[in-house]
């Protein structure tokens, strides 16, 4: 069919443009020697997991049980699930993947640390945990100190949990290149600090994960970062283009519309 054939409006998705955003982050990762943990938010498809996964993604990032639930069906041997969960039907259900590959979540907080391990006891599974620590974006995480160690002593005690590292969101590394870059300096701080602590108190942090999309190109002067979370590379979208973090055509998805009406002079009406 041809692209003028289509019934509009349609989403479209130009697989070349994909495969270049792909790759050329990929490329990024190897080259600073960072893993690559995308986030499966924008394109939740398994397809497009396992394209990311061929280039050397050593695991995939979700938000929620449910979309842990559909990434289990690619190739990947983990899934990182970067927000807490809590409550035991979200719990059932995430020991039930557990048991099939490894699970790490996302928690800053004692209650759900317990209630996560009473649930791994209860499934006869094991989760990993991150310490999710906030490096300036203020949605969730502890202060990167004390705090983050003494959540990692509980998890250390606890049945059915593994410490694995720690977790921090970019969501604060925003704007042009210079205000990106100035924040990532701030940012790093951040992340110094919350590794730093942890070497101090001798506790040893498999992974450090941090990212976004806006901050990708400046991850490697995060000291002791391990991987990166990107989403939204994968297609881009117009607020990446603002911020001069990828250019127009590097925006995989468009929408085809079809003129419906010309009637009113210097107007058209789309489909």
């Amino acid at each position: 069919m041809h692209l003028r054939e289509l019934p509009t409006p349609a989403v479209i998705i130009d697989l070349d443009v994909v495969e270049r955003n792909l790759d050329r982050m990929a490329a990024y990762c190897r080259s600073h020697d960072l893993q690559l943990r995308p986030h499966t938010k924008t394109h939740k498809t398994i397809e497009i997991a396992n394209m990311q996964l061929k280039r050397g993604a050593l695991g995939l990032a979700v938000a929620k049980v449910g979309e842990a639930e559909v990434m289990v069906q690619s190739n990947t041997k983990q899934i990182l699930v970067a927000h807490p969960i809590f409550g035991q039907e979200q719990l059932q259900r995430l020991s039930r993947i557990a048991q099939e590959i490894d699970i790490l979540i996302a928690v800053d907080d004692e209650a759900t640390v317990r209630a996560i391990s009473q649930a791994a006891v209860r499934h006869g599974c094991n989760f990993g945990i991150l310490v999710e620590f906030d490096s300036g974006f203020r949605r969730c995480g502890l202060p990167p100190g004390p705090a983050c160690v003494q959540l990692a002593h509980v998890i250390e005690k606890l049945p059915g949990v593994s410490m694995r590292g720690l977790m921090t969101y970019f969501g604060n590394i925003w704007g042009t290149a210079q205000q990106r870059e100035e924040q990532t300096d701030k940012t790093a701080l951040a992340v110094e600090e919350a590794v730093d602590v942890f070497r101090a108190a001798s506790i040893p942090l498999e992974i450090v994960s941090g990212g976004s999309t806006p901050a990708a190109d400046f991850s490697h002067r995060m000291p002791g970062l391990t991987e990166i979370r990107p989403g939204t590379y994968v297609f881009n979208d117009l607020n990446t283009y603002y911020q001069g973090a990828c250019l127009l055509e590097d925006c995989a998805v468009r929408v085809i519309t079809t003129v419906i009406s010309t009637a009113i002079p210097d107007q058209a009406i789309i489909d």
